[in-house]
């Protein structure tokens, strides 16, 4: 038989069920403005009913139920869509990191402002033309040297602009790569504890919203996927290797060096490997600051390298109404100091490398003759070297084009003179210094015999920088180079303080064959003035006037690009933040009107009860003799 209190036990039921429905409802109201946060519902079911299997089941057909209990407490949530947002969530990182820096690299170039590089260049070339017209003038030298500092602050400023951006970028790598480890710290922490609650049977919703909102954050800083195929293991990947595990992480730390300029890369903590992000905010400062903002810096120093060798080039040449001659107009600081280029590189004491910026080959070429030589040029590369084919029937020119063509980190050209011109241009590898040609060889008679800048063909005779005093696989006396620099020439340049000192010294003209200069000889202005027009630039056959529109075009074009990407990014994040808003989110009015229902049933119950009472009281109290 049934038990006669066993309704008081069914109405204490309904109480417990109610009132903890209330008490999850006034959680769910209490936590409605917490981050992450996840609303959550009681998952009311019948009990098990009392099994009658005897004789009096005859008498009682069916089950007797015994009211209600709390099965679960659940998280409202969609784990297929919360994928999505942490799939999602690493791009919106990514270009909101990328928009802000590039605007600030945007307002470095400050085009078409009075103060910015391109102008202060125009009025350079132009008080060259006004000395062209009045040689003798030294008003109008004087305008050139005040033009020429003038351009230098601007470039300085252009660069340390630029640098002071890296290194802004270098700090927010720091400060993420900190957030990042401190992340995978905390989601294995959690991790612990979530496996703990599990295996006392209950579920930890506020570990495992705790959880959800860490993993959001992690994957806004790096691209991460999310794996539980064990329900005790919860995985968290980044390109695909395993970052979170259960209880345990891995985490990053930045190497020291002076490859890349002394900025560190991001590498695994216990392997020392190369992480490679592919988004999220650390992904895109990484490659700002590797990427777009070095790049930047190297396009600044290509055009001042190329700048001031050339109008030294012709400076030097010239004669200064003083009568001196073989002055430098610029001069750049940081250079190897070693006439032949050597360079202790990895700072044992002992020269290792031959650091060479040009070579200009010893004989006079004409850009359209035919060479009549057959043979392959072997020249530095970003990766390796690269090889540039010459036919017989190419003529000189051919072969500059095919050279600056051809990939190489080394680019040609004719000097005024015809002689073959060598350039090492900037690297593509962070690890190899830009403006030095490391490789150069020909199985031919080209650069050894023709253009004069080797001295033999043949691998064995190959100019090559890993070694020092390479100079020596060099054509002979009428060869020059010039060394590297070793560090941004667009930070370092200068005015020579010789021109300072007298202005006079500027030169207008050519000296003759006696050695002085004629009055009103204005070629070096001329030549001067005329490489603003001339196809001079290093790494390409381009007009300083194409270097700047290019550069002002390439960062416009790189702002609009994460400008409206972003705006996509956030069109979708917002969308599917609002979708889980919509499933995960706490609605108060929703709850309230749960918390009326839930009392409802509470005060249902307790009628119940109450009137159990009277009628056990009456039986027990009023039913006696």
């Amino acid at each position: 038989m049934g038990s006669t209190f066993s309704a008081i036990e069914m109405g204490k039921r309904s109480l417990f069920a109610h009132s903890q429905s209330m008490q999850t409802a006034g959680h769910n109201l209490s936590n409605s403005s917490t981050e992450g946060y996840s609303r959550q519902r009681v998952e009311l079911k019948a009990t098990d009913p009392l099994y009658r299997p005897d004789l009096s089941r005859e008498e009682t057909p069916g089950q007797i139920g015994q009211g209600v209990s709390v099965g679960s407490i659940r998280r409202v949530r969609d784990e297929l869509l919360d994928q999505r947002i942490v799939a999602q969530t690493n791009q919106e990182g990514y270009w909101k990191t990328r928009d802000n820096y590039i605007l600030m690299m945007e307002q470095i170039y400050n085009e078409p402002a009075e103060t910015s590089v391109r102008t202060r260049m125009d009025q350079f070339w132009d008080s060259w033309e006004e000395l062209s017209l009045y040689p003798e003038s030294r008003s109008a030298r004087q305008a050139v040297l005040a033009r020429g500092e003038t351009l230098t602050d601007a470039i300085h400023q252009q660069y340390r602009g630029l640098k002071g951006i890296r290194d802004i970028i270098h700090g927010d790598v720091e400060g993420v790569v900190r957030q990042v480890n401190d992340l995978s710290r905390q989601i294995a922490a959690v991790n612990e504890e979530i496996v703990k609650v599990r295996a006392m049977g209950d579920s930890p919703n506020d570990l495992m919203d705790r959880r959800d909102l860490l993993v959001e954050k992690l994957s806004g800083l790096i691209n991460i996927t999310t794996d539980q195929r064990d329900p005790d293991e919860f995985v968290v990947h980044t390109d695909g290797i395993e970052l979170v595990q259960g209880k345990t992480f891995r985490t990053f730390e930045l190497t020291g060096g002076i490859e890349n300029d002394g900025y560190g890369r991001v590498i695994w903590s216990d392997t020392g490997t190369t992480t490679n992000f592919s988004g999220g905010t650390l992904g895109a400062l990484l490659e700002l600051r590797d990427g777009d903002v070095r790049d930047e810096i190297q396009k600044l120093d290509t055009m001042t390298m190329s700048f001031v060798d050339l109008v030294n080039d012709i400076h030097r040449d010239g004669m200064g109404s003083n009568g001196k001659t073989g002055v430098d107009f610029f001069v750049e600081q940081n250079f190897i100091n070693n006439i032949a280029g050597n360079f202790d590189r990895n700072g044992d004491g002992e020269f290792d490398s031959s650091y060479l910026y040009r070579v200009t080959g010893g004989n006079k070429l004409s850009a359209r003759e035919q060479i009549g030589l057959e043979g392959t040029l072997t020249l530095s590369a970003a990766n390796g070297t690269v090889d540039v084919p010459y036919f017989s029937t190419d003529m000189v020119a051919d072969v500059v084009e095919r050279i600056n063509n051809a990939g190489a980190e080394v680019v040609a050209s004719l000097d005024r003179d015809g002689r073959l011109v060598l350039k090492g241009t900037t690297a593509s590898n962070a690890d190899n210094p830009d403006f030095v040609i490391r490789y150069m060889a020909d199985s031919g008679r080209f650069l050894a015999g023709y253009a004069g800048v080797l001295a033999a063909p043949g691998v064995d005779n190959a100019y090559t920088w890993e070694q020092a005093n390479a100079v020596n696989a060099l054509a002979g006396d009428e060869l020059a180079w010039a060394v590297a620099p070793i560090a941004h020439p667009a930070g370092w340049m200068e005015v020579n303080n010789a021109i300072k000192a007298d202005v006079q010294t500027i030169a207008a003209g050519f000296p003759a064959d006696d050695g002085v200069v004629f009055a009103g000889d204005n070629r070096a202005a001329v030549a001067i003035a005329a490489i603003r027009n001339t196809p001079v630039m290093v790494g390409n056959t381009r007009t300083f006037d194409d270097y700047f529109a290019d550069a002002v075009t390439n960062i416009g074009l790189k702002g609009e690009q994460a400008e409206r990407s972003l705006e996509t990014q956030v069109t979708i994040m917002t969308e599917l933040r609002g979708m889980r808003d919509a499933i995960s989110g706490v609605n108060v009015d929703e709850e309230l009107a749960d918390i009326i229902k839930f009392q409802h049933g509470y005060n249902a119950a307790a009628r119940f009860i109450a009137t159990f009472n009277e009628m056990l009281d009456t039986v027990i109290n009023r039913m006696g003799v």
